[in-house]
């Protein structure tokens, strides 16, 4: 055996290394074993003596980085020590891996000695591509990053200093042109002198902020020169040759105030003293130095962003660190120096001007954004973010000279839209749009503990508005032994059998169902079964959606929504869709639910009616019709079925990607496609992400398998078709996730038929 050749191959395809959080190299036969340690790994262990770079090409080290903190300065709770510190620290990871794919080990030390801190990281060099410094308190901080940016031969990155530096600075750039006053003819006050303040300070000045113009203050008031109470060498770089002593002193004819301090600190008369079209970015969290209520009602012409994400203009340090790794790392940069953090800034500024795309509008509810003085900057799910701003510092890394490899811009932003579907965000896109326009959403199972689990967070996150059908004292109970009675204030209990609408909810029914074998008699003791009343309740437009299924079978929740609401006027059919969220793509799965062996006509209605749902959701459908073989291969009934769902698409849908039949690995597989199957319509189109199934047990059977053995996270099922959204849930699930997920998905689907 060979092992030089095959040892190199098998640690250079695909991602450097093999590992990430789980393997990224197969570990199933004695070969798969010989290649991955010994004899194999040694093959690559003797390239690396050779030639050290070489670490980036056969290990992970390329995309791996190290969050260090010693828990000295955590988010807003202060020295709350290393253990205390590691959720923040493991949540730091959670984002560089969701937001730009980045592996991440968080170091957590016990020591507060700077000299320490800097030995410890030294000596971890060779097993990373690059380390973000967090949460360690001023000045150590300072002197701890200058002098491992100086010791050490890869990228160093203090986040909380630079962070809200470069986030804030891209808003600083367009407020600037928004109000026409160029950044070195400003005046500007910031309030605030520990790491995230004069990082600030510094990074505004490398944007042209002239640093006569800058004045700082701390909790002692403003630094000036020839202070001596409180000061440090890292403020009096910054000590201001002024006779202002206070921060309303310094405020007078300000342009811009800049705040990583307390809350409340602004009042009235400092604001109005300010400037024309003044510049306030009050970033102390959890509460800023100023609301943004008070702000627009004291100044009709400020430009106000916050840290809050339920304002306009979120400084959110997530719109940085992630994709400036990102970049760093793909260059294998020595450094992230000033070139490549303005970079980053100025890339955010310029993607701000851009047309917002109808997905991101969709997922933040809001068809407004455009830039102007509430959006100044991206928001974090935008897909964009990581395309611009780590195209933009490699870019600079290789134009300043500390880019170790030289990358193909054009081709590497190709990449980065590779890298990251839209699969690991999804949900929260969900969210996120249902809580911008909140529906009366009904749950007829309304004393379960999943439901009520579910409806805690759905009132918490502000998504909808829950309706509870069931007895209300068993309800009332269930929230009490739960600890959640808080609960009651915010949801609506309704009692079928004790409600006002009971009589002529029934007389509807009745109405509906007189020529289905329904008695009048029978309507009364139907209508006070909660399915069927909360169905009536939609029907009624007394609520705006229903979701129901954990204590009922799937039929039961499917029959009183056909029979009362019905199905759309342009759907011949309801038909069953999941969501299939598999590592770093979604695919959506048809007919998972409802139609048992649909004939041709009904298979093209699933799909047409499936590519319209995926549409809607932001997503461009590229339908595939499943078989057992690939394009005429095999003479059988099911695959003449599915050719002639295939003509009738066509013929419907001329515009829509589809093609068919072929076989499961051919549809998800681009390789197949381009390279065996180059006539089809899907070739040259990343493959198929919308997956027709022949028949429901294919279908159903695919969905579970990839969620039970290949960990594949389903949403589902998502029952298209009807005029009015009902959405069932899987009978027995006790996660309440799928719940909140399943709610956000009739919030959209009610706000799209609004």
């Amino acid at each position: 055996m060979n092992y030089h050749d095959e040892a190199l191959k098998y640690h250079t395809t695909g991602r450097p290394g093999k590992i990430e959080v789980n393997t990224t190299k197969p570990c199933i036969t004695q070969k798969d074993l010989s290649l991955a340690y010994t004899p194999g790994v040694a093959v690559p262990c003797l390239e690396i003596k050779e030639n050290v770079d070489d670490v980036f090409k056969y290990t992970a080290r390329g995309n791996l980085v190290a969050v260090v903190s010693n828990g000295t300065a955590v988010l807003g709770l202060g020295n709350i020590g290393p253990e205390a510190g590691k959720p923040v620290m493991e949540g730091k990871g959670v984002l560089f891996k969701r937001f730009a794919d980045i592996d991440v080990f968080d170091l957590e030390l016990r020591t507060q000695d700077a000299r320490e801190i800097i030995q410890t990281v030294k000596l971890l060099e060779p097993t990373f591509g690059g380390i973000n410094l967090e949460d360690i308190k001023a000045p150590e901080c300072f002197e701890i990053e200058e002098t491992l940016k100086k010791e050490m031969n890869i990228p160093v990155f203090h986040d909380d200093q630079h962070g809200t530096a470069i986030i804030s600075g891209a808003a600083l750039l367009n407020a600037s042109e928004l109000i026409g006053k160029p950044l070195e003819k400003m005046k500007v006050v910031f309030s605030g002198a520990g790491a995230a303040g004069i990082a600030c300070a510094k990074f505004y000045i490398s944007l042209g902020v002239k640093k006569e113009n800058v004045i700082m203050c701390d909790s002692k008031g403003v630094i000036y020169k020839g202070r001596t109470a409180g000061m440090n060498k890292y403020k009096e770089e910054l000590a201001a040759d002024t006779n202002a002593r206070t921060i309303e002193e310094a405020l007078v004819g300000a342009d811009a105030f800049f705040g990583v301090s307390v809350a409340n600190l602004l009042t009235k008369e400092m604001v109005q003293s300010m400037g024309d079209h003044p510049i306030i970015f009050a970033m102390a969290n959890p509460d800023p130095e100023i609301t943004y209520e008070n702000a627009r009602a004291w100044r009709d012409d400020v430009i106000i962003a916050t840290g809050r994400s339920d304002y306009p203009n979120q400084v959110n340090n997530v719109l940085g660190f992630p994709f400036i790794f990102r970049g760093a790392l793909d260059v294998h940069a020595t450094s992230i120096n000033e070139e490549m953090k303005v970079a980053a800034a100025r890339a955010l500024a310029d993607l701000a001007k851009e047309p917002v795309p109808f997905s991101v509008m969709q997922a933040y509810g809001d068809t407004q954004l455009k830039f102007g003085l509430d959006y100044l900057i991206p928001k974090p799910f935008d897909p964009r973010v990581l395309i611009w701003e780590a195209s933009a510092v490699a870019r600079a890394a290789m134009e300043t000279g500390v880019a170790r490899r030289t990358i193909d811009i054009e081709k590497y932003k190709e990449e980065l839209e590779d890298r990251l579907g839209i699969g690991r965000h999804i949900t929260r896109v969900f969210i996120n749009k249902a809580k911008k326009a909140p529906k009366r959403i009904v749950y007829p199972e309304g004393d379960s503990p999943t439901i009520l689990k579910a409806c805690e967070i759905i009132v918490a996150e502000g998504m909808a508005r829950p309706v509870l059908l069931g007895n209300v004292e068993k309800i009332r109970a269930a929230m009490a032994e739960m600890e959640i009675a808080h609960l009651e204030k915010s949801v609506t209990i309704i009692d079928p059998e004790q409600s006002d609408k009971l009589e002529s909810y029934a007389d509807t029914y009745y109405t509906l169902r007189q020529r289905k074998g329904v008695l009048k008699t029978d309507a009364r003791h139907i209508m006070q079964d909660p399915v069927y009343f909360g169905a009536m309740m939609v029907h009624a437009d007394d609520a705006d959606g229903m979701v129901s299924g954990l204590t009922h079978r799937y039929r039961d929740t499917i029959k009183p929504a056909l029979e009362i609401i019905g199905v759309r006027e342009e759907a011949s059919h309801v038909a069953g869709l999941h969501m299939v969220i598999y590592k770093d793509k979604t695919y959506y799965f048809a007919d998972t639910t409802i139609n048992i062996n649909p004939s041709a006509q009904e298979l093209a209605d699933i799909a047409i009616l499936t590519a319209r749902e995926v549409k809607r959701m932001g997503v461009e459908p590229r339908v595939a019709l499943l078989s057992f073989s690939n394009f005429g291969s095999v003479k059988h009934i099911v695959n003449n079925k599915i050719r002639e769902a295939i003509k009738i698409v066509h013929e419907r849908e001329p515009n829509l990607i589809i093609d068919g039949e072929m076989q499961a690995s051919t549809a998800v597989s681009p390789a197949i496609l381009d390279e065996v199957f180059p006539f089809s319509k899907l070739a040259g189109k990343n493959g198929a992400n919308v997956l027709i199934f022949p028949n429901i047990e294919s279908g159903n059977i695919a969905y579970k398998l990839l969620e039970h053995l290949g960990g594949a996270e389903t949403i589902g099922p998502i029952l298209m078709g009807l005029k009015k959204p009902v959405h069932p849930l899987q009978i027995g699930d006790y996660d309440e996730i799928g719940v909140v997920n399943m709610t956000a998905i009739a919030v959209m689907d009610a706000q799209s038929r609004k």
